[in-house]
């Protein structure tokens, strides 16, 4: 485990993050398991700075708890708390999402959901590149 990723160890681990996400994916909904893969992945380059992985593991710690603000199993708002961290986490740390940590969002993504998918995600990446874009200015 990183330094960071230490810190957080008591709310956050691998293991944690992806059986919440094998159990829970398909329900939470594309849109929530693209947020988390690509945060998951982000905090995995070593590039990433230390500030960024924990903004990162916070959110993906609020994501793998079993309570939240709103309750996972609450029908159709359950995952909105969940989306709403890892939103904020991602707008934080745009600048460091890259094309790789999105292709292998993207390719889990279509294991799990098929290819329709894709088009789906494709918002979520236009406002990250619109984020990222803005931090260089």
């Amino acid at each position: 485990m990183t330094e960071v990723q230490d810190d957080y160890s008591q709310h956050y681990s691998d293991s944690k993050f992806w059986h919440k996400l094998k159990k829970f994916g398909k329900k939470a909904g594309v849109k929530v398991a693209y947020a988390a893969l690509l945060l998951f992945y982000t905090a995995k380059k070593p590039t990433t700075p230390k500030k960024a992985k924990a903004s990162i593991f916070g959110a993906l710690g609020y994501f793998i708890l079993p309570l939240d603000i709103i309750p996972d199993f609450t029908p159709i708002a359950g995952y909105s708390d969940d989306l709403s961290v890892l939103l904020v986490a991602l707008l934080t740390v745009a600048a460091y999402i890259d094309a790789e940590s999105k292709q292998e969002a993207k390719d889990k993504l279509v294991n799990w959901f098929g290819e329709s998918v894709l088009e789906d995600v494709s918002a979520m990446d236009k406002d990250l590149e619109k984020k990222r874009n803005e931090k260089k200015d």
